[in-house]
């Protein structure tokens, strides 16, 4: 998965695509579980649109989101946000999520 920066998130945002966007801090312990996680839905699901941004340095879509806490797995479809993810909880579980972007 690719870092973004503001300007790609915003570009994804005005070109109302699906997919999710990715949100953490790198010295956060359960961010680094849900990166790795990440990983495996990437070679699962790769052609599904992701970026990962870390928090520190996007204030302002932290509170554009009103993103709580990190880990964050935003899921949009054509721009909008659809879901918020805190609890990562499983692969699968991810996986069941996303796919219900494409429908």
């Amino acid at each position: 998965m690719e870092e973004w920066t503001k300007g790609e998130i915003e570009t994804f945002l005005e070109e109302k695509r699906t997919g999710y966007l990715y949100f953490y801090t790198p010295m956060c312990g359960t961010c680094q579980v849900a990166s790795k996680m990440l990983t495996v839905i990437d070679q699962l699901l790769p052609d599904m649109s992701s970026g990962k941004a870390d928090l520190n340095y996007l204030p302002e879509i932290a509170e554009r989101f009103e993103i709580e806490s990190v880990p964050c797995l935003i899921l949009l479809k054509k721009g909008e946000e659809q879901e918020k993810i805190y609890a990562f909880q499983s692969v699968p579980y991810l996986i069941e999520k996303l796919k219900d972007l494409k429908i």
